[in-house]
Protein backbone atom coordinates (compact mmCIF):
# COMPACT_ATOMS: atom_id res chain seq x y z
CA UNK A 1 0.00 0.00 0.00
CA UNK A 2 2.72 2.37 1.01
CA UNK A 3 4.89 1.49 -2.27
CA UNK A 4 1.85 1.92 -4.19
CA UNK A 5 0.15 4.89 -3.33
CA UNK A 6 3.48 6.93 -3.22
CA UNK A 7 4.11 5.79 -6.93
CA UNK A 8 1.13 6.74 -8.14
CA UNK A 9 0.83 9.73 -6.02
CA UNK A 10 4.27 11.49 -6.72
CA UNK A 11 3.73 9.93 -10.88
CA UNK A 12 -0.05 11.34 -10.91
CA UNK A 13 1.31 15.00 -10.34
CA UNK A 14 3.05 14.95 -13.40
CA UNK A 15 -0.11 14.77 -15.29
CA UNK A 16 -0.17 18.57 -14.85
CA UNK A 17 3.39 19.00 -16.96
CA UNK A 18 1.28 16.51 -19.79
CA UNK A 19 -1.58 19.39 -19.66
CA UNK A 20 0.58 22.00 -19.76
CA UNK A 21 2.34 20.77 -22.69
CA UNK A 22 -0.50 19.61 -24.59
CA UNK A 23 -2.41 23.22 -24.48
CA UNK A 24 0.82 24.61 -25.43
CA UNK A 25 0.93 22.84 -28.42
CA UNK A 26 -2.85 23.92 -29.39
CA UNK A 27 -4.73 20.59 -28.33
CA UNK A 28 -8.31 21.45 -26.87
CA UNK A 29 -9.45 21.29 -23.37
CA UNK A 30 -11.30 18.29 -24.26
CA UNK A 31 -8.38 16.69 -26.70
CA UNK A 32 -6.16 16.71 -23.52
CA UNK A 33 -8.05 15.12 -20.99
CA UNK A 34 -9.33 12.68 -24.09
CA UNK A 35 -6.11 11.74 -24.22
CA UNK A 36 -5.52 10.64 -20.91
CA UNK A 37 -8.52 8.87 -20.18
CA UNK A 38 -7.84 6.27 -23.14
CA UNK A 39 -4.01 6.22 -24.00
CA UNK A 40 -3.10 7.13 -20.06
CA UNK A 41 0.57 6.34 -20.89
CA UNK A 42 3.09 9.16 -20.54
CA UNK A 43 5.72 8.89 -22.59
CA UNK A 44 3.82 8.06 -25.62
CA UNK A 45 1.04 11.09 -24.63
CA UNK A 46 4.11 13.43 -24.67
CA UNK A 47 5.29 12.08 -27.78
CA UNK A 48 2.25 12.49 -29.61
CA UNK A 49 1.52 16.51 -28.68
CA UNK A 50 5.25 17.31 -28.91
CA UNK A 51 5.57 16.15 -32.32
CA UNK A 52 2.11 17.32 -33.18
CA UNK A 53 3.64 20.65 -31.55
CA UNK A 54 6.74 20.44 -33.65
CA UNK A 55 4.14 20.53 -36.75
CA UNK A 56 5.12 17.24 -37.67
CA UNK A 57 2.36 14.79 -39.80
CA UNK A 58 -0.34 13.15 -37.24
CA UNK A 59 0.36 9.64 -38.81
CA UNK A 60 3.88 10.42 -38.07
CA UNK A 61 3.32 11.68 -34.39
CA UNK A 62 0.77 8.85 -33.87
CA UNK A 63 3.10 6.16 -35.28
CA UNK A 64 5.91 7.24 -32.82
CA UNK A 65 3.38 7.28 -29.76
CA UNK A 66 2.15 3.78 -30.61
CA UNK A 67 5.91 2.35 -30.85
CA UNK A 68 6.76 3.84 -27.26
CA UNK A 69 3.51 2.15 -26.02
CA UNK A 70 4.08 -1.41 -27.25
CA UNK A 71 6.61 -1.80 -24.38
CA UNK A 72 2.90 -2.42 -22.25
CA UNK A 73 2.47 -5.24 -24.19
CA UNK A 74 5.20 -7.26 -23.24
CA UNK A 75 4.09 -5.96 -19.62
CA UNK A 76 0.36 -7.75 -20.46
CA UNK A 77 2.07 -10.45 -21.39
CA UNK A 78 4.25 -11.13 -17.76
CA UNK A 79 1.53 -9.66 -15.30
CA UNK A 80 -1.37 -11.54 -17.01
CA UNK A 81 0.38 -14.60 -15.27
CA UNK A 82 1.34 -13.37 -12.21
CA UNK A 83 -1.79 -11.15 -11.55
CA UNK A 84 -4.39 -14.51 -12.73
CA UNK A 85 -7.27 -12.42 -12.85
CA UNK A 86 -10.83 -13.39 -14.30
CA UNK A 87 -10.92 -13.13 -18.06
CA UNK A 88 -14.03 -10.66 -17.65
CA UNK A 89 -11.61 -8.39 -15.62
CA UNK A 90 -8.43 -8.69 -17.65
CA UNK A 91 -9.69 -5.63 -20.27
CA UNK A 92 -9.93 -3.52 -17.68
CA UNK A 93 -6.91 -4.01 -16.40
CA UNK A 94 -5.29 -4.05 -19.64
CA UNK A 95 -6.06 -0.20 -19.85
CA UNK A 96 -3.58 0.24 -16.35
CA UNK A 97 -0.72 -1.99 -17.58
CA UNK A 98 2.37 1.07 -18.22
CA UNK A 99 5.48 1.12 -16.35
CA UNK A 100 4.26 1.96 -12.70
CA UNK A 101 1.90 -0.70 -12.24
CA UNK A 102 4.17 -3.17 -13.39
CA UNK A 103 6.81 -1.98 -11.32
CA UNK A 104 4.90 -2.37 -8.20
CA UNK A 105 2.97 -5.51 -8.81
CA UNK A 106 6.41 -7.58 -9.98
CA UNK A 107 8.46 -5.93 -6.80
CA UNK A 108 5.71 -7.90 -4.78
CA UNK A 109 6.67 -11.31 -3.33
CA UNK A 110 3.35 -12.83 -3.90
CA UNK A 111 0.38 -13.13 -6.21
CA UNK A 112 -1.96 -11.12 -3.75
CA UNK A 113 0.21 -8.62 -2.75
CA UNK A 114 1.12 -8.35 -6.94
CA UNK A 115 -2.65 -7.46 -6.92
CA UNK A 116 -3.24 -5.31 -3.91
CA UNK A 117 -0.27 -3.50 -5.72
CA UNK A 118 -1.47 -3.15 -9.31
CA UNK A 119 -4.87 -2.39 -8.31
CA UNK A 120 -4.39 0.49 -5.71
CA UNK A 121 -1.15 2.05 -7.82
CA UNK A 122 -3.50 1.65 -10.98
CA UNK A 123 -6.30 3.72 -8.92
CA UNK A 124 -3.95 6.30 -7.53
CA UNK A 125 -2.41 6.81 -10.55
CA UNK A 126 -5.20 7.12 -13.18
CA UNK A 127 -7.04 9.09 -10.64
CA UNK A 128 -4.20 11.52 -10.65
CA UNK A 129 -2.98 11.28 -13.79
CA UNK A 130 -6.48 12.69 -15.10
CA UNK A 131 -7.32 15.11 -12.36
CA UNK A 132 -4.23 16.82 -12.94
CA UNK A 133 -4.30 16.72 -16.75
CA UNK A 134 -7.24 18.45 -16.48
CA UNK A 135 -6.13 21.49 -13.77
CA UNK A 136 -2.69 21.67 -15.87
CA UNK A 137 -4.24 22.37 -18.93
CA UNK A 138 -6.84 25.09 -17.66
CA UNK A 139 -3.82 26.91 -15.71
CA UNK A 140 -1.40 26.59 -18.51
CA UNK A 141 -0.76 30.17 -19.15
CA UNK A 142 0.04 30.91 -14.96
CA UNK A 143 1.64 27.88 -14.34
CA UNK A 144 4.11 28.59 -17.13
CA UNK A 145 7.06 25.98 -18.32
CA UNK A 146 6.91 22.99 -16.60
CA UNK A 147 10.18 22.37 -16.22
CA UNK A 148 10.87 24.96 -14.20
CA UNK A 149 8.62 23.24 -11.85
CA UNK A 150 10.50 19.87 -12.20
CA UNK A 151 7.51 18.08 -13.21
CA UNK A 152 8.86 17.00 -16.72
CA UNK A 153 11.10 14.36 -14.37
CA UNK A 154 8.69 13.54 -11.40
CA UNK A 155 7.45 10.38 -13.17
CA UNK A 156 11.09 9.03 -14.17
CA UNK A 157 12.32 10.36 -11.35
CA UNK A 158 10.17 8.15 -9.45
CA UNK A 159 9.87 4.76 -11.77
CA UNK A 160 13.75 4.86 -11.54
CA UNK A 161 14.02 5.02 -7.71
CA UNK A 162 11.20 2.30 -7.25
CA UNK A 163 13.60 0.06 -10.17
CA UNK A 164 16.80 0.41 -7.91
CA UNK A 165 16.15 -1.79 -4.94
CA UNK A 166 15.08 -4.57 -7.65
CA UNK A 167 18.19 -4.41 -9.60
CA UNK A 168 20.44 -4.11 -6.11
CA UNK A 169 17.93 -7.49 -4.92
CA UNK A 170 18.74 -9.35 -8.04
CA UNK A 171 22.32 -8.39 -8.48
CA UNK A 172 23.39 -9.97 -4.90
CA UNK A 173 24.64 -13.37 -4.63
CA UNK A 174 22.58 -16.42 -4.67
CA UNK A 175 22.09 -18.34 -1.40
CA UNK A 176 23.86 -20.96 -0.86
CA UNK A 177 23.30 -24.57 -2.02
CA UNK A 178 22.52 -27.34 0.92
CA UNK A 179 24.84 -29.86 1.88
CA UNK A 180 24.90 -32.90 -0.94
CA UNK A 181 21.86 -30.80 -3.12
CA UNK A 182 22.81 -31.46 -6.72
CA UNK A 183 23.02 -28.33 -8.48
CA UNK A 184 20.34 -27.51 -10.79
CA UNK A 185 21.14 -26.82 -14.85
CA UNK A 186 23.13 -23.60 -15.07
CA UNK A 187 23.13 -22.95 -11.47
CA UNK A 188 26.26 -24.98 -11.03
CA UNK A 189 29.79 -23.46 -11.34
CA UNK A 190 29.78 -24.79 -14.94
CA UNK A 191 26.34 -23.16 -15.57
CA UNK A 192 27.76 -19.56 -13.46
CA UNK A 193 30.48 -19.38 -15.99
CA UNK A 194 27.96 -20.44 -19.08
CA UNK A 195 25.81 -17.60 -17.97
CA UNK A 196 28.48 -14.98 -17.41
CA UNK A 197 29.31 -14.31 -21.19
CA UNK A 198 25.75 -14.41 -22.52
CA UNK A 199 24.54 -11.89 -19.96
CA UNK A 200 27.80 -9.78 -20.95
CA UNK A 201 27.38 -10.63 -24.84
CA UNK A 202 23.24 -9.15 -24.08
CA UNK A 203 24.54 -6.35 -22.24
CA UNK A 204 26.98 -5.14 -25.19
CA UNK A 205 23.99 -5.69 -27.43
CA UNK A 206 21.94 -3.60 -25.39
CA UNK A 207 24.12 -1.12 -24.97
CA UNK A 208 24.61 -0.94 -28.92
CA UNK A 209 21.08 -0.74 -29.71
CA UNK A 210 20.83 2.39 -26.74
CA UNK A 211 23.99 4.16 -28.40
CA UNK A 212 22.62 3.73 -31.94
CA UNK A 213 19.37 4.58 -31.39
CA UNK A 214 20.64 8.11 -30.03
CA UNK A 215 22.88 8.74 -32.97
CA UNK A 216 20.64 7.69 -35.59
CA UNK A 217 17.72 10.07 -33.97
CA UNK A 218 20.31 12.75 -33.71
CA UNK A 219 21.17 12.61 -37.03
CA UNK A 220 17.84 12.64 -38.55
CA UNK A 221 16.47 15.47 -36.54
CA UNK A 222 17.74 18.54 -39.11
CA UNK A 223 16.44 16.58 -42.37
CA UNK A 224 13.15 14.82 -41.31
CA UNK A 225 9.81 15.98 -39.76
CA UNK A 226 8.66 15.77 -35.67
CA UNK A 227 7.80 12.14 -34.84
CA UNK A 228 9.69 10.52 -37.87
CA UNK A 229 13.55 10.81 -35.75
CA UNK A 230 11.86 8.27 -33.65
CA UNK A 231 10.47 6.00 -36.09
CA UNK A 232 14.14 5.53 -37.90
CA UNK A 233 15.69 5.08 -33.90
CA UNK A 234 13.93 2.07 -33.82
CA UNK A 235 16.28 0.52 -36.57
CA UNK A 236 18.57 0.19 -34.25
CA UNK A 237 17.93 -3.04 -32.93
CA UNK A 238 17.85 -5.03 -35.79
CA UNK A 239 20.80 -3.90 -37.16
CA UNK A 240 22.82 -4.36 -34.17
CA UNK A 241 21.32 -7.96 -33.93
CA UNK A 242 21.65 -8.33 -37.99
CA UNK A 243 25.55 -7.35 -37.19
CA UNK A 244 25.58 -9.79 -34.16
CA UNK A 245 24.55 -12.54 -36.19
CA UNK A 246 26.99 -11.90 -39.13
CA UNK A 247 30.21 -11.51 -36.26
CA UNK A 248 28.27 -15.08 -34.62
CA UNK A 249 28.61 -17.03 -38.24
CA UNK A 250 31.98 -15.85 -39.09
CA UNK A 251 33.30 -16.80 -35.41
CA UNK A 252 32.02 -20.65 -35.88
CA UNK A 253 33.61 -20.27 -39.11
CA UNK A 254 36.85 -19.53 -38.15
CA UNK A 255 36.58 -22.37 -35.25
CA UNK A 256 35.40 -24.75 -38.06
CA UNK A 257 38.79 -23.75 -40.73
CA UNK A 258 40.70 -23.97 -37.00
CA UNK A 259 39.69 -27.35 -35.97
CA UNK A 260 39.89 -28.84 -39.78
CA UNK A 261 43.70 -27.31 -39.88
CA UNK A 262 44.26 -28.99 -36.46
CA UNK A 263 42.67 -32.29 -37.87
CA UNK A 264 45.00 -32.43 -40.87
CA UNK A 265 47.69 -31.32 -38.78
Amino acid sequence: MRDALGVGAAVGLSGFAFGVTSAGAGMTLAQTCVLSLLVFTGASQFALVGALGAGGAPLAAAAGALLLGVRNAFYGLRLSQMLGLPAAVRPLAAQWVIDETSAVALAQPDRRLARLGFTVTGVTLYAGWNITTLLGALGAEALGDPAAWGLDVAGPAVFLALLLPMIRDRSSAAPPARAGATPAPGRGEAGTATARPIRAAALRHEVAVAVLAVLLALACVPFLPAGVPVLVAVLAAPAVLAVAALRSRSAARRERTAAERAEEA
